[in-house]
């Protein structure tokens, strides 16, 4: 069989995609023959991609000392990042604060979002919960694309946005004597950023272990800074702050991550570091196991720390309660606290993989961009005083999106998926304000 070229292969699929578009009941949808739908791509790029199907489950407790006029509590939301890009958000039923409206923003640095839930006065004492999903969808990335090797660069070849990370802060004390006596020792004659940066994800997590056994067992942690974490260990955030640390002493700019790992408890939030490499990008590293880099389908990352957020040096960061959670609400009401019991009760997230779905890597592009441009009406449209027909619209929108994910957990199959969200997004083109 001849060899068909990429560009009919390109023209046969966007045809498809034209002609299933169309198809506006979900019903429709579990009808198609599969085997034509094969047939329709004797041959593709032959290259595999993987793409995950990633969600949280977030539990929000709240606690009325006193009582209370209409509040607004935020939260941070996951940004579109890297290969991550959010799908949907849902309202879970057994949510019983009274929701008056909610919406997704922009937070102050980009591309950091936060959820912003207005929520009705509540008396003395009473507890309410929000509880919600978020869906993200995650490209594979093994970072095969970077190079074998790349020479720590002088500071002034970084890109002015980047620079802020090479800075020491109160967290991340990279000037600190012993901190950087310690970034010498490990870098001995290492001239190579991606070698070091190996090296400094080891050193982070087994350096004094005995000690972060101790900790977690006995007495809790002490506080999470990276002069503090040098000299008896600490959780992930104190590795992550002494990760960056040490990177920074080196003059390699790093920051710490905000993520919902699929491979962990329940619990708050988990820290993860960056670093960059120059003339490639940030490059993802789980300094708390070891690894470097570390791929982006384990995690769904929440939120990007700006160095106005490194001032969190969390103590009691395990037991007896979860604290982990409060630097990241904002509640504008001093009556209004988060509630924590352990680690089945009270406030926490919890994160899973749904699916994982291995394509040819032709189609991702329409995928993604599909995904994106839905998310981003959504996301657009949430919060706004929709009425009458415009509101029907939305409805139908988002029941769309709900179903796309459904049918993707259930059959596996990202055609299912395309076509709900093509479906959703015939309904949002349809709300005229």
């Amino acid at each position: 069989m001849k060899n068909i070229p990429k560009k009919t292969i390109t023209a046969c699929f966007m045809i498809f995609l034209i002609i299933f578009s169309t198809i506006p009941i979900v019903s429709n949808a579990e009808k198609i023959d599969k085997k034509n739908i094969e047939n329709l791509f004797p041959e593709m790029t032959g290259i595999d991609e993987n793409l995950y199907l990633l969600h949280s489950e977030n539990h929000l407790y709240l606690e009325a000392s006193g009582n209370t006029s209409e509040f607004n509590v935020k939260y941070a939301f996951p940004p579109e990042y890297g290969y991550q890009i959010p799908i949907y958000l849902e309202i879970v039923d057994d949510t019983n604060a009274s929701i008056v409206n909610y919406k997704i923003e922009n937070d102050v640095n980009e591309p950091n979002k936060i959820i912003n839930f207005t929520i009705s006065e509540l008396k003395k004492d009473q507890r309410v919960l929000i509880h919600f999903n978020s869906w993200v969808l995650i490209e594979n990335h093994d970072y095969s694309d970077m190079p074998p090797r790349v020479n720590i660069p002088k500071k002034s070849v970084y890109p002015e946005e980047v620079k802020q990370w090479l800075n020491s802060s109160s967290v991340v004390q990279s000037n600190k004597f012993l901190l950087k006596r310690k970034a010498r020792h490990i870098k001995f004659l290492t001239f190579d950023v991606i070698r070091l940066a190996g090296k400094i994800a080891k050193f982070c997590k087994n350096h004094r272990y005995f000690m972060f056994l101790l900790q977690y067992n006995l007495f809790g942690f002490r506080s999470q800074d990276a002069l503090t974490t040098l000299l008896i260990n600490g959780e992930c955030p104190g590795r992550s702050h002494l990760g960056c640390a040490l990177f920074r002493a080196n003059n390699i700019p790093a920051r710490v991550l905000l993520a919902n790992p699929t491979y962990s408890f329940s619990f708050e939030m988990h820290y993860m570091t960056e670093y960059y490499l120059h003339n490639y990008g940030w490059v993802l590293t789980e300094v708390h196991g070891a690894k470097t880099p570390h791929g982006p389908e384990n995690q769904i990352i929440q939120r990007i720390c700006y160095p106005e957020d490194e001032a969190d040096t969390q103590t009691d960061f395990l037991y007896p309660k979860m604290k982990g959670l409060e630097r990241w609400l904002w509640i504008d009401n001093q009556n209004i606290t988060p509630y924590y019991a352990n680690l089945k009760e009270g406030s926490k997230i919890k994160t899973f993989e749904d699916k994982k779905i291995t394509i040819d890597s032709s189609i991702t592009g329409y995928i993604t961009n599909l995904t994106r441009d839905v998310y981003y009406q959504f996301e657009y449209f949430q919060g706004m005083n929709l009425s009458g027909q415009n509101k029907i619209y939305f409805e139908n929108a988002k029941q769309y999106q709900m179903d796309a994910i459904n049918k993707l957990i259930e059959f596996s199959d990202l055609l299912y998926y395309y076509i709900e969200l093509q479906n959703a997004n015939e309904e949002y083109n349809k709300i005229c304000i």
